[in-house]
């Protein structure tokens, strides 16, 4: 994993924990490839809520910044939220 990717993994876990009740359920996880790299969150059932925000808003607004990290570093980064069946 590049130096950039650690960067942007570290950003949305901070951002992710600043959201939750439960900080130390929160996983960021990056796979990363050639041209783009998807970071995958992964939070508690029960924050699951609080990530997402209504009708999608805070996750847009995570995807929204790393369209900005992406832009800088010249690599394309996606947020895939997981959800635990």
């Amino acid at each position: 994993m590049s130096k950039q990717t650690e960067s942007v993994v570290e950003l949305v876990e901070v951002i992710a924990k600043s959201l939750v009740d439960s900080p130390d359920e929160v996983e960021v996880d990056a796979v990363d490839g050639t041209q783009s790299c998807v970071i995958e969150l992964s939070v508690d059932p029960s924050d699951l809520g609080k990530v997402i925000g209504k009708k999608g808003r805070t996750a847009k607004s995570v995807r929204t910044l790393l369209g900005a990290v992406s832009m800088k570093y010249n690599h394309r980064y996606t947020l895939e939220i997981l959800e635990d069946d």
